[in-house]
């Protein structure tokens, strides 16, 4: 090997590490620290306060137990991975489906003053029901408990994003509309250059608020209605009365709802690139 074809190839090796450590940097860069920080310090004043025994905290588990608990009888157990995935399907199909509904009508209801006035106040008479209050009148009406606890999640989604949806399009400038209109355009151009772009961000805050309303939701039906969910470990926890167990379907739920926020905060910035 020649001089030359060394020093090539020891370039190359650095070029490579430098773009590995840029990788890494950008990686580090994108983490918000402070909250990271705050995340350990709130788990570490738990601790103290516990072991100090705190007035309040003399029953509750220290973290470090909860954590030992899950290593050696939730990490590997089937029934608890099996109660992650039955809750967040749940939460994917009661989503979802309010998102397939809620949009469409949210927006007729915004455009069109006749079914505005027809279907307007017969939602006004259901969204102030809270989600737990369909419950005995959803396990009446659906056939198996699955499809009510479905049922109950989708209801606590619902009625937010139409709502929002429908404030939305009524935000937007009446000018706006008028200026298209002179100008020759068409209401299906109106609709697709104007009302739709303009209501996307009031799509993406009731897609924020909705899911986490749906976890909320989904919860407290698995803890009446289900055998399996995190919901349901809970309460068994509390049944049982062993708080470890409680704080560990606690935690999980609160991981399971940071994860599906994130993946609503990815679809949303596909939905607003120009929020980049």
């Amino acid at each position: 090997m020649n001089a030359a074809d060394k020093d090539m190839r020891e370039a190359m090796a650095v070029s490579g590490l430098k773009r590995r450590r840029t990788r890494v940097a950008r990686w580090l860069g994108g983490i918000n620290w402070r909250g990271a920080v705050s995340v350990a310090g709130f788990f570490l004043l738990w601790e103290l306060l516990v072991r100090t025994k705190a007035p309040g905290f003399e029953a509750i588990p220290t973290l470090s137990n909860a954590l030992e608990v899950f290593w050696n009888k939730y990490l590997t157990s089937a029934r608890y991975w099996q109660a992650w995935a039955v809750s967040f399907e749940r939460v994917a199909y009661g989503f979802v489906v309010s998102q397939m509904l809620g949009i469409p009508l949210g927006l007729l209801m915004g455009t069109r003053r006749k079914f505005h006035d027809l279907m307007f106040p017969v939602i006004e008479i259901l969204r102030p029901i809270p989600p737990l209050a369909w419950v005995p009148i959803s396990i009446l009406f659906w056939p198996t408990n699955e499809m009510s606890i479905v049922f109950i999640t989708f209801i606590g989604a619902f009625f937010i994003i139409v709502i929002n949806v429908h404030d939305g399009v009524r935000s937007i400038k009446k000018e706006h509309l008028w200026l298209a209109m002179s100008l020759g355009a068409t209401p299906m151009r109106i609709f697709r250059q104007i009302i739709l772009p303009s209501v996307i961000p009031s799509i993406a805050v009731g897609m924020t608020l909705g899911i986490a309303v749906t976890w909320n939701v989904v919860i407290a039906a698995e803890m009446i209605a289900s055998d399996v969910g995190l919901g349901r470990l809970t309460w068994e926890g509390y049944v049982s009365n062993t708080a470890t167990v409680v704080l560990i379907g606690m935690i999980s739920i609160g991981l399971a709802g940071y994860l599906s926020t994130k993946l609503v905060d990815w679809v949303e910035k596909r939905m607003m690139p120009w929020r980049k």
